[in-house]
């Protein structure tokens, strides 16, 4: 135990720290380069997720849950995601999906399901979007959310100010479209979408409140306008419902942007990926964990150091007081026995 104390001890320490606080430091700074570079990248984030969450398993259970709950659009895509991977899947599942693809491709469940879409602006679907999206291109879909909801609040009843204010600016974009020739259809059939989805609950509050401040901003519905186009864009290269799970997964503008950045790298496979991944698709956190790690690691390596340097640094001026403590006594029992001898 003296030999630990020994400052010579403390001194190799402090060179051990130091050679893995150096080793942390590069290999945390590659981490951070690595980090900006896929940060702001969505296809590049979501396959580095994948390659940690989709294997085999994974990709059964969640088809098996898909067409449990009747979701046969989501189905689909993981069967994609899965060939696109390279994961083979129970050949099973795929007879399942086609015996209920042939199910819903009836002409009277197809009809009915427009019908319900240009009725209720609620798709479910894409038959019922195409109803939806229907009506609020003839603006039928705006005059009624409009009426409806300008009637509550005349009434004194509550009405959603969401609904009403997307059927005004909805109004307009449909004026826009007609004008431009059909140019703002992305954002008409985005802003749809984005009414559908705060009509069925499926658009996040906080993305609804961060949107509207948006809009403030820019002084006019402008913020509001590139959400929906983002929306839009989602639905163009993934389908509808990738649209309205984007809707109810994103916090803010920003994140429908992302979605859509990934929508056009891998089309049907996007609701998959949102499905299994949720918000880690587009937002480096695992990765950010990671380099917070390095960080640590690294700070606790150059607290060592210091330590050990500070314990090197006063076990020496111990023993050069120790010494000079003694060589002081020394002299002075030399002093003392000088005149005895006398």
């Amino acid at each position: 135990m003296y030999y630990l104390r020994h400052p010579a001890c403390a001194l190799a320490g402090a060179a051990a720290f130091a050679v893995v606080a150096a080793l942390l430091i590069r290999d945390g700074t590659a981490a951070r380069e690595q980090f900006a570079a896929v940060a702001a990248d969505p296809v590049k984030i979501s396959d580095q997720a994948l390659d940690r969450a989709f294997n085999r398993d994974a990709a059964e259970r969640e088809i098996r849950a898909a067409l449990a709950g009747g979701d046969l659009d989501l189905a689909q895509s993981f069967v994609a995601l899965a060939a696109d991977r390279g994961v083979a899947i129970d050949p099973a599942l795929g007879e399942a999906i086609n015996t209920e693809t042939a199910k819903q491709a009836t002409v009277g469940n197809t009809a009915a399901h427009f019908v319900h879409g240009l009725w209720t602006g609620e798709p479910t679907d894409l038959a019922s979007l195409a109803g939806t999206a229907f009506g609020d291109l003839f603006v039928f879909g705006d005059i009624r959310d409009a009426a409806r909801e300008g009637t509550r609040y005349l009434t004194g009843r509550p009405y959603d100010r969401w609904i009403l204010g997307l059927a005004g600016v909805g109004i307009g974009i449909t004026a826009a479209t007609y004008a431009t020739l059909g140019a703002g259809a992305p954002e008409r059939l985005g802003l749809s979408l984005v009414k559908a989805a705060r009509r069925t609950g499926r658009l996040n509050p906080v993305l609804a409140v961060r949107a509207a401040r948006e809009a403030v901003k820019v002084e006019s519905a402008g913020g509001l306008v590139a959400l929906a186009e983002n929306a839009g864009r989602v639905e163009r290269k993934a389908g509808a419902q990738a649209a309205l799970d984007t809707l109810a997964l994103a916090q803010e503008p920003e994140d429908v942007s992302r979605v859509a950045r990934l929508a056009a790298a891998k089309g049907g496979k996007t609701r998959a990926i949102i499905k299994l991944l949720g918000r880690a698709a587009i937002v480096l956190s695992a990765s950010a964990l990671d380099l917070t790690l390095w960080i640590f690691w690294a700070a606790l390596a150059l607290f060592g150091f210091c330590a050990s340097c500070k314990r090197c640094a006063e076990g020496l001026t111990l023993r050069y007081l120790q010494r000079r403590k003694l060589r002081r006594a020394r002299a002075a029992l030399a002093a003392v026995a000088v005149p005895s001898r006398g």
